[in-house]
């Protein structure tokens, strides 16, 4: 997600915090405006178009100096060690600590199911992934389907004002 982030919203993105869990995934990051729609269906694309691509993972611990010339990542200005964890995910590779999946198909579908502001400059995105993310685009389903049977239509839908 970090790599799509900055690819979509620009280089001046850096990952500021973290949480992922079995459930849910949270993400907070430098950006100074809120994402578009457009931006996050973009991100969401790009971050699916990895895991869809079902690329093997692979960790290997080295020289912090030699991480970074080999294009890994440095994240939220933590202070690393001489030795560190590089971990390559797809057509990304991040210092990271974290325990990971054998292959990015593992992670199945993602989904951000909330983005907004948390401090001056920062951004969240909350996401969910596997069947979690299924759950909530069925959500999501019922309810255009519910908004429907009530004569609302969408225009972001049909193209058609309401």
């Amino acid at each position: 997600m970090h790599k799509a982030l900055r690819e979509v919203l620009g280089g001046h993105v850096q990952q500021k915090g973290s949480l992922v869990d079995a459930d849910k995934t949270r993400f907070d990051f430098s950006h100074n405006a809120p994402m578009t729609p457009l931006q996050i269906r973009e991100v969401e694309a790009r971050v699916n178009a990895e895991i869809f691509a079902n690329a093997a993972t692979a960790a290997q611990i080295m020289g912090f100096d030699d991480a970074v010339k080999n294009g890994a990542m440095a994240l939220f200005g933590e202070k690393y060690g001489e030795t560190v964890r590089v971990l390559s995910i797809g057509s990304s590779k991040e210092l990271c600590g974290g325990t990971h999946v054998k292959a990015t198909g593992d992670i199945g579908l993602f989904k951000i199911v909330s983005e907004g502001g948390i401090a001056a400059g920062v951004r969240r995105i909350e996401a969910v992934t596997g069947e979690g993310a299924i759950h909530t685009v069925h959500e999501q389903e019922q309810v255009i389907k519910f908004l429907i049977e009530m004569g609302y239509y969408p225009s972001f839908l049909f193209g058609r004002k309401n």
